[in-house]
């Protein structure tokens, strides 16, 4: 069989001239071994070459690393998952009450979950924005609907500071990268500069990748990804931490319990089945398959486990086409490795059913989109989506897709975007019938009627 490193000197590179990826780094663990590779250009402005050594933002991988602080807490006897959160953090106004630390690791706290208040660069960041969001709303009881909610990991990055008593990008490095021995774990812009660091990308003018405006998100969001980065072989190592099971970080069966589904979600496009403590569950060919993906400014991430064979697979990209390129890279190294397939994504049927659109038109909202969906006079169903703060400002363009039904509540995009069909699943009904979410991995409510 072909190894690790002969496959990617052989396919990675040109991988990413397909798919215009200006660059990217692997990690592949197997057999007890740590293969890396990269390929590309930090940035097309410098023409810096991307190298094993150079770090990469995670994005939303880091809610990996902020659970695995959560449940230190818990091994040390400071926290009980199923106690609510405010016994812990007693200043914390957002959401109901009842909302426990276990709810918020699984994203099914119910409140709103993508505020991204810029709280200043300071070590009180973290602090200042949990004290900010005091008036979001609680758009469903703790538990009912799982919706994708960085503000809820926010809130467990504040519930580590305050057990731990120093400021969350600390107590990441202290307790998890410097016990690991991983050497280029940057928290923030200040520790990645050190480095070769590479710098997202955003569709330019023509169509091809340009370097983003900003390097990172703003410091308040760090618990929930918004700037951590690091090498693809330092996110290895934090896999590897897991299939040591703690490796001493984490006591025995605190790993298992954390892949344990807590959670199923509806058949989204780009989500797993089924969620833990923090982790993406999945299954491929009938193996267990536990990961998770990020993304940030022109960056986007993705770390894929198989715990029965020992196997990790690590990739970090800025730009470009970049579910192709994980489907391309960490799908060969899955097959050849683990000897799983990555499973299809949702496509449109041939022939789909016609149905009666009416109990999902209207116009659905939060704090990153507005979002209609409405018919038009030859019956096709249409979804707009609009970005707006935060989303608006990274460069992200509204969205116009024709819909079609996939299968009970849910609706699919005829044509792909992203090389992605996106399903939306509509949740809940009003006393009038009508669909009082929209549920894409994060549920937006209703607002009105177009």
């Amino acid at each position: 069989m072909t190894t690790p490193e002969r496959w990617l000197d052989e396919h990675l590179a040109r991988i990413l001239a397909e798919r215009g990826v200006p660059g990217a780094s692997v990690a592949v663990l197997a057999e007890g071994r740590v293969t890396t590779a990269a390929a590309g250009v930090l940035s097309t402005a410098t023409g810096v070459a991307a190298t094993p050594d150079s770090v990469f933002q995670i994005g939303s991988i880091t809610k990996l690393w902020t659970s695995a602080l959560v449940l230190q807490l818990v091994d040390d006897g400071l926290v009980d998952l199923d106690v609510p959160v405010r016994a812990y953090l007693p200043e914390l106004e957002a959401g109901d009450p009842a909302i426990t630390v276990r709810q918020l690791l699984c994203h099914v706290a119910g409140f709103e979950g993508d505020i991204f208040t810029d709280t200043g660069r300071g070590d009180d960041a973290v602090e200042r924005y949990v004290a900010s969001i005091k008036d979001i709303p609680q758009l469903f009881p703790p538990g009912e609907v799982f919706s994708y909610n960085n503000t809820g990991f926010v809130v467990l990055g504040r519930l580590v500071e305050v057990m731990r008593g120093e400021p969350f990008d600390r107590v990441l490095v202290g307790r998890l990268a410097v016990p690991l021995g991983l050497s280029h774990v940057s928290p923030s812009p200040y520790e990645a500069i050190l480095h070769r660091a590479a710098v997202g990308h955003l569709p330019g003018e023509g169509g091809g990748p340009v370097p983003a405006p900003t390097w990172a998100l703003a410091r308040s969001n760090a618990p929930a990804g918004s700037m951590l980065a690091m090498t693809a072989r330092d996110l290895v190592g934090f896999a590897a931490m897991h299939l040591d099971g703690g490796a001493g970080l984490l006591k025995p069966g605190t790993v298992a319990a954390m892949w344990t589904p807590q959670v199923r979600l509806p058949r989204l496009s780009t989500m797993a089945g089924a969620w833990g403590l923090g982790w993406e569950l999945e299954e491929y060919d009938g193996r267990a398959v536990v990961g998770h993906d990020g993304g940030t400014i022109g960056q986007a991430a993705f770390l894929r486990i198989v715990p029965d064979r020992g196997v990790a697979v690590a990739l970090l990209t800025n730009g470009g086409d970049v579910l192709g390129a994980y489907a391309d890279v960490v799908g060969a190294l899955l097959e050849r490795l683990a000897g799983v397939t990555l499973p299809p994504r949702p496509t449109p049927p041939a022939t789909p059913e016609p149905i009666d659109p009416a109990p999902y038109l209207g116009v659905y909202a939060d704090t990153i989109y507005d979002i209609t969906v409405s018919q038009d006079a030859d019956g096709a169903i249409w979804l707009e989506r609009v970005p707006k703060d935060v989303i608006a400002e990274i460069g992200e363009k509204p969205l116009r897709t024709r819909l079609v039904h996939l299968e009970g509540d849910s609706l699919i995009a005829l044509e792909p975007i992203h090389g992605v069909h996106p399903v939306f699943a509509f949740v809940g009904r009003d006393e009038s019938g009508r669909a009082k979410h929209i549920h894409y991995g994060r549920v937006v409510s209703r607002k009105g009627t177009p």
